[in-house]
């Protein structure tokens, strides 16, 4: 991952981020709630990989007291596998960490054994289901937490 900079998105990288999301997501957000999201939601913070100057990556998240809700991690097709989801999820972690957020969640496709694996990795841990929770498809959403004392 070295040739990849992870950084705060801002409203610049709307476009990006919303080609990412139809990439990846069968049910991706509009443009303009990821425009919202970078340009108006106060607790919103979003942060994007970059390779040679082009957005490959992103993740976001949602500020509430001392939590953090993870909404979504996306790397696009052909950036993956190259530990790139790893160093967004450690720079979102490590900065919202220090700003203290002490409780980090997410939802999470229960066939999604790579992103399990990822946020395993983190600390992350399965404490409850969502019951049919993706309008795509149906499947459960995992919700997995991670507490930092």
């Amino acid at each position: 991952m070295g040739d990849v900079l992870v950084r705060q998105a801002g409203p610049a990288d709307a476009d990006a981020i919303y080609e990412i999301e139809k990439l990846c997501f069968p049910d991706p957000w509009s443009r303009e709630s990821v425009r919202f999201e970078l340009e108006e939601n106060p607790r919103a913070f979003y942060v994007v990989a970059e390779h040679t100057g082009k957005v490959v990556g992103y993740a976001g998240l949602w500020w509430i007291e001392d939590e953090g809700h993870i909404t979504n991690v996306a790397v696009a097709p052909g950036f993956r596998h190259r530990h790139i989801g790893e160093g967004i999820i450690r720079v979102l972690l490590d900065f919202t960490l220090r700003e203290g957020i002490r409780h980090h969640t997410l939802e999470v496709r229960r066939s999604n054994e790579a992103a399990i694996g990822l946020y395993t990795k983190f600390g992350f841990q399965v404490e409850g289901v969502r019951k049919g929770y993706y309008r795509h498809g149906g499947e459960d959403a995992l919700i997995m937490w991670r507490h930092e004392e």
